[in-house]
């Protein structure tokens, strides 16, 4: 059974699990909002933590109170490219938290419900999309298994085939949906935050379909628009009717430098009540 080591640990994030716990908690500590009803999804940044940590913070309080059977997390593939999406089938992820098992069952199950759908293991090494949800994931759901998806070239076509393959392998399940995604990258604040209002008007609208119009004509909107359009479609065809947008900082916010920015989105994807 294969251990996928953390590859930022110590750097992106505290190496030892007393000094994440406090980072951790100090950004969900932060937070306030809670919504009441059903989570499905959330769409969460995976910059280093310092950076994106209090951003990430507003969608993953949302799981405080709330049992999953899994976590199913989707990200892009900074590093190896590829067609389709890379999911690791067994084993486990591990943290200064100890080690996040992978559903196997689950992942099988992807793997036999779509061809885009693959073991590629170059893909996950070095990849940080994944391992930066960790944190608040191992923090908030410790014994909730997860499902790791990386995604290689990020087409309308393997968005739409990985949306349906993960509707119809988590039908009737409690599963939390994660879509790993930073923002614009490097433009001026203004110029980023005009960028990434494309990004933030589709989500809140739950618009799928507007959001991979957007990502075909200017990529950079979001590293991980695919994964993010996947999921929404996902959520949505597992009877998610409502998407409400958490909250949106840059990485100026934090370093005080605005001449080049990264964008940061909070987002949950569920049936709400209170709105």
């Amino acid at each position: 059974m294969h251990i996928r080591p953390a590859a930022v640990a110590g750097s992106w994030y505290p190496g030892s699990a007393s000094a994440l716990a406090a980072a951790v908690d100090r950004h969900l500590d932060a937070t306030t909002r809670d919504l009441d009803g059903d989570l499905m999804g959330l769409i969460a940044p995976h910059a280093g933590l310092m950076y994106s940590g209090p951003v990430a913070a507003h969608a993953y309080c949302l799981v405080r109170g709330r049992a999953f059977d899994r976590v199913v997390l989707v990200g892009p593939s900074h590093f190896v490219g590829f067609e389709g999406v890379s999911i690791v089938a067994d084993g486990g992820f591990a943290s200064p938290f100890g080690v996040a098992s992978i559903d196997a069952a689950c992942a099988r199950a992807l793997l036999a419900a779509s061809p885009v759908i693959r073991e590629h293991p170059p893909a996950h090494a070095r990849e940080h999309s994944l391992e930066m949800q960790l944190p608040f994931v191992q923090r908030l759901a410790p014994g909730a298994p997860i499902v790791p998806l990386v995604m290689g070239h990020q087409t309308a076509s393997t968005a739409t085939a990985l949306g349906d393959a993960l509707a119809r392998v988590l039908r009737g399940s409690r599963t939390l949906l994660v879509a790993s995604t930073d923002l614009s990258h490097y433009h001026e604040a203004p110029a980023a935050a005009a960028l990434d209002r494309v990004v933030i008007d589709c989500v809140s609208r739950f618009d799928a379909d507007g959001l991979q119009a957007a990502l075909d004509q200017e990529p950079d909107h979001a590293c991980g628009g695919g994964p993010t359009v996947a999921v929404m479609r996902a959520a949505r065809e597992l009877g998610a009717r409502d998407a409400v947008v958490l909250n949106y900082a840059d990485s100026g916010d934090v370093s005080g430098d605005k001449s080049s920015v990264v964008g940061y989105l909070a987002a949950a994807l569920g049936t709400f009540r209170k709105m």
